[in-house]
Formats: structure tokens, sequence, C-alpha cells
């Protein structure tokens, strides 16, 4: 039975790495001595071994060891396993395209789907849509493919952020994107705001923490739901 916590960001304003999320944590990996931390999407081009030393210091809080997915010999083996997974923010294409080069896209899938629980931020909650088309980091890296574990069966917009009716930027708002990726495409996308998540639980999706999140489907107009809604059956 899945289960997975999709976060928009590891960190809120004004507080430290997944401070906001320890509670939660608590529950979500209770089972859990050491957690799997894939490192690649490298934030700001920390090294694998910088961002694990960020991520150590964060799960300590809550009595949790971490060991990077770099430190094994053969990272497939590293997939199997492990005991809870924790895929952290970054750049999309950076993180896609290595799990695509070391052929862990299917592995990752079958793990987490078979009951590993799992943790995403970012960019890491990007990779548990449908594709990445909905990012909003810039290509820097050329993934093998688009297309991701499918663990929910719609895109996910992290770090979502409302038109400001004050601003002077010019520029295409979130909604605007995603409005333009409905052109192309006809997956729902969730657009979610800092310090929200999607709890999965098997078949069950719901909303989480203390913000709405905005709902885009292709050809109809975009919808508010509260934290605690139901996006199971949203496909």
């Amino acid at each position: 039975m899945k289960q997975l916590l999709i976060a928009s960001t590891s960190t809120v304003h004004g507080s430290g790495f997944l401070d906001y999320l320890l509670e939660a944590l608590k529950i979500h990996f209770k089972t859990v001595d050491t957690i799997l931390f894939i490192p690649y999407a490298r934030p700001g081009g920390r090294s694998h071994e910088e961002y694990t030393k960020l991520v150590q210091n964060a799960f300590s809080k809550i009595d949790k060891t971490v060991k990077g997915i770099h430190e094994y010999d053969n990272p497939k083996d590293a997939l199997k396993s492990a005991q809870g997974i924790f895929i952290g923010g970054g750049n999309t294409f950076v993180l896609v395209d290595q799990l695509y080069k070391n052929d862990l896209v299917g592995e990752l899938k079958t793990v987490i789907e078979s009951g590993t629980p799992y943790l995403g931020t970012s960019a890491g909650s990007n990779i548990c849509g449908l594709t990445i088309g909905t990012s909003n980091d810039m290509p820097i890296a050329y993934p093998k493919s688009f297309k991701t574990l499918g663990l929910v069966p719609f895109n996910i917009n992290p770090h979502y952020l409302d038109p400001d009716p004050g601003s002077t930027h010019m520029g295409e708002t979130r909604e605007t994107r995603i409005q333009e990726f409905h052109h192309f495409n006809s997956q729902p996308v969730i657009g979610l705001r800092e310090g929200s998540y999607l709890e999965v639980i098997g078949s069950k999706i719901r909303l989480k923490g203390v913000l709405n999140a905005r709902v885009f489907e292709k050809n109809k107009t975009p919808y508010e739901i509260k934290s605690e809604s139901d996006l199971s059956d949203l496909n």
C-alpha cells in the first residue's frame, strides 16, 4: 500500500529545514530507523554530501538516521532495501536526468508502490505526478523523458503563487503557465501553496496543511479546495 507525503516545499518562511513537517514525519516514518535520501536535485549546486548532511540534521530531531544513495555501490540495491525514502528540492530536470541515467525510475516506482514510505518536497514532489511538465525549474539538464513516477493521477505545481494585483511584473503568472500546459496536455494540475502537502495512503489522496490548493482541469475554470479535501477521484 502506497504511503506518501508530497509537499510543496522543505522550508516555510521563518522555520528550519523540514521543521513544519516534523510532527507528520514522526507518524509517516514511525516504523523506520534509517531513511534513504536521494540528493540528485542538488539545490544551488550543493554537493551530495552537503545536501545529505542538511537532511540528516533535520531528521535527527525525530531520531532518524539518514544515508545518501550516493554512499552505496549499487543504488538499485539501496532502493530495494530502503526502510523509507526522501527526495528533496532543487532542480527537477537535474533530478530526473540522474534518475534515468542511474536506471532508477522503474525501481523507485516499484518500491514506493510496494509500501516503502516516501517523502517528496518540491522537485521530489514533481516526480510523483505523471510528468514534470508543470515544474517551475529551468531545464538546465536534458532528461531522457519528462515522464515520471505517476504515483498520483495528475501533475503537481509546487510553490504555487497567486497573481499579485499590485505587481508591475508583465510576464506570465503561474495560472497562465498552467493554462498554457493544458493547451497540449489533458491531466489535472494541483497548485500546492507553501506549507501544504498531499497525503497518499493506498488509493486515498488528501490535502493537508493550513492553506487551500488550486486545482486546474483542462477546459474548466480553476477552483480552490480546502485542507482535508479528498482528491482520490481527480484524474
